[in-house]
């Protein structure tokens, strides 16, 4: 079996399985949704937080951090869910 096919759930035959190639972008598209967050997230509280870079971070340093992740995470969290809401909305009015 090649690659490409066992990578795409091919069996050896050439047929290529639909539902596990899209399950497959899927985590992909959730993988790297998920590495632009965390991506945004750190340059958005370092910008914030830290004004002077050095070897550590101090006492203030940390607890801005801290809760600036915490605030991002709420924020996109909050939007996230609008978002599914809104697509479901939509959906059910097709």
């Amino acid at each position: 079996m090649d690659g490409f096919s066992s990578d795409f759930g091919g069996s050896g035959g050439g047929k290529l399985d639909p539902g596990l190639i899209m399950e497959q972008v899927k985590v992909q598209i959730a993988v790297a949704n998920a590495q632009e967050l965390l991506q945004r997230m750190t340059d958005k509280c370092f910008r914030k937080c830290i004004g002077k870079p050095g070897g550590s971070l101090d006492n203030s340093e940390q607890k801005c951090i801290a809760m600036c992740m915490d605030r991002y995470m709420d924020a996109w969290n909050t939007v996230s869910r609008a978002y599914n809401s809104r697509l479901q909305r939509e959906r059910a009015n097709m």
